[in-house]
């Protein structure tokens, strides 16, 4: 038995890995929420992780409000990084490994190919340099690390594009959604599924693969292509009568949107390193976005 502690229980991937887990009964998993660990203490977590005595640690915790960071650059530090930071230490004292979730947004936007992991950096705004801090934390502190960066994360939890989508379709008749910001829409429930399969082999004495990797979904877009693809995926899982399904939706320019912090025009990153290295990748979105929705429907 894998003993796995988690911490973010409440978020995306937390709740993502408590429906997922089932599936993988060689893995135990501790969730820690707020209550039985505030990443604002940092001087609770090492404690925390040592009473648990895990085998491994993945952090699934983020302060993930963009645009609230840019006015609240210590709370986003103090989780993205400072956190983080202690998480590595405690793992390389251990000598266990640590899992560690990162963002496209550590990039500028500017490349015209997918990203690769040793391309330059050049986050826009406070929460990606507070992503990457964290990932430089991760790197110095733990020798046994996994950096995995993901991207325009959707799950039938929390708040996410796909969920407020199904809701303003079904009140409006019309909808005007980005069309210049190209990404990668990823399912926190692959996601969560790749990293469980991970853990036996980063236990493997032998493994030697340590380091940062892109994990996302392969299927290129705009939001105005996702919302599209939200949209008919909904009339199928939800039926002709679907009060969304004539809801028209209609491309903008990101300027019609003007945001307190600014977001990279161009996020897609290349998952090549990664199935090179682990032997598979995360499932296509015409899979992906029917599951999503169909955890929706059952009520999860």
């Amino acid at each position: 038995m894998i003993n796995a502690l988690v911490f973010g229980a409440n978020g995306q991937l937390g709740r993502s890995l408590a429906l997922c887990g089932a599936a993988f009964p060689k893995v135990r998993l501790t969730l820690l929420d707020r209550s039985k660990c505030d990443l604002s203490d940092l001087s609770s977590i090492a404690a925390v992780i040592r009473n648990n005595d895990p085998q491994v640690i993945i952090n699934a915790a983020a302060y993930t409000a963009v645009d609230l960071a840019e006015n609240d650059r210590d709370s986003a530090y103090r989780v993205n990084c400072d956190a983080a930071d202690m998480m590595a230490r405690a793992a390389d004292d251990l000598d266990i490994p640590l899992i560690h979730f990162s963002t496209d947004y550590v990039f500028g936007g500017a490349s015209q190919r997918p990203y690769c992991e040793d391309d330059p950096v050049a986050p826009l705004g406070v929460y990606g340099a507070s992503k990457l801090a964290g990932e430089s934390a991760v790197r110095a502190a733990a020798e046994r690390h996994l950096i995995l960066r993901t991207a325009w994360v959707y799950s039938p939890f929390g708040k996410n594009f796909v969920k407020t989508m199904l809701g303003l379709m079904a009140q409006r008749d019309v909808l005007t959604i980005v069309n210049d910001q190209h990404g990668c829409p990823t399912s926190a429930i692959d996601l969560v599924n790749a990293t469980l399969r991970l853990l036996p082999v980063i236990l493997d004495p032998n493994f030697y693969g340590f380091g940062t990797y892109h994990l996302v979904s392969d299927n290129q877009m705009t939001w105005f292509d996702f919302a599209k693809r939200i949209q008919d995926a909904a009339i199928a899982q939800f039926g002709a009568n679907w009060t969304g399904k004539n809801c028209r939706i209609d491309p903008v320019n990101s300027d019609a949107f003007p945001t307190i912090a600014k977001r990279p025009a161009y996020s897609i990153m290349s998952t090549q390193k990664f199935t090179d290295t682990f032997g598979y990748g995360l499932p296509d979105i015409s899979e992906s976005l029917p599951t999503c929705l169909n955890n929706l429907e059952a009520g999860r």
